[in-house]
């Protein structure tokens, strides 16, 4: 499909803005990268391009974050069905038509943004949170295969739980962990993750890696509120430019 040069400027502002959230909060490059990935390429090849970012940077904030694990109780069964629903999700994004696959992203950024403005202070206890955990954990490993978007489920899921900062990301990070884990051999074994498209991948990963370190600067001095309203804006815009092109 044809590329112009603002589509790729969007793609890099989306990346920069990306890895700007996650290291502010934790988690959020998917949520902005990817839809604006997808107008600059298509879906399968934005989902191509960020598993690599997503990957390694979740790997290091994992590692990081390593001590502040939830209980096992919850977090492994909320890692199994990502893992397994990732995997679902990827043969999805392999075998659906493309048009199908934007009008999914677009899609999941609304649904996003309507949850977030009709529900902003939705909360969830962890004895509530645990029963459900492992459907949500499958229904968000389905999305981030598919459309490479968890946020709209796992994000405002664990958000919910009000949980403090570094238990958040030591969480979401080791999700988006094992959702890669199934993602990276079925992507590959498709081949999808061709040469060019792992060297874009990992010009993403430095630009996230970059920019991670100011998020958690101006995390310091900005509200939450203030990133999760530029990702509102941002995704509205989005959802418009990819169901625009599909017309």
């Amino acid at each position: 499909m044809p590329i112009d040069p603002l589509s790729i400027a969007l793609a890099i502002i989306g990346i920069v803005i990306g890895g700007i959230v996650k290291g502010a909060t934790g988690a959020g490059a998917p949520i902005v990268a990817v839809p604006l990935l997808a107008v600059a390429f298509d879906v399968p090849t934005a989902v191509t391009i960020f598993t690599i970012p997503n990957l390694i940077s979740n790997m290091w904030q994992a590692w990081q974050y390593r001590e502040h694990n939830l209980s096992r109780r919850f977090i492994l069964p909320l890692l199994i069905a990502a893992f397994v629903g990732a995997g679902l999700g990827t043969v999805m994004l392999i075998s659906l038509p493309s048009e199908f696959l934007t009008t999914g992203v677009a899609i999941g950024c609304i649904a996003y943004i309507a949850f977030r403005l009709a529900r902003p202070d939705w909360s969830l206890s962890l004895k509530t949170a645990t029963r459900v955990v492992a459907p949500v954990g499958l229904a968000a490993g389905v999305l981030q295969g598919a459309i490479g978007v968890s946020a709209p489920i796992s994000v405002t899921f664990l958000s919910a739980l009000k949980l403090d900062r570094p238990v958040f990301i030591a969480t979401i990070s080791a999700v988006f962990v094992a959702m890669s884990y199934a993602q990276i051999p079925l992507i590959a074994s498709a081949g999808l993750m061709t040469p060019t498209l792992i060297v874009f991948g990992f010009a993403a990963l430095g630009l996230v890696l970059i920019t991670m370190p100011l998020g958690a600067a101006l995390a310091q001095r900005w509200s939450p509120a203030v990133f999760s309203n530029i990702i509102l804006v941002m995704l509205a815009v989005i959802a418009l430019r990819l169901l625009a092109n599909l017309f």
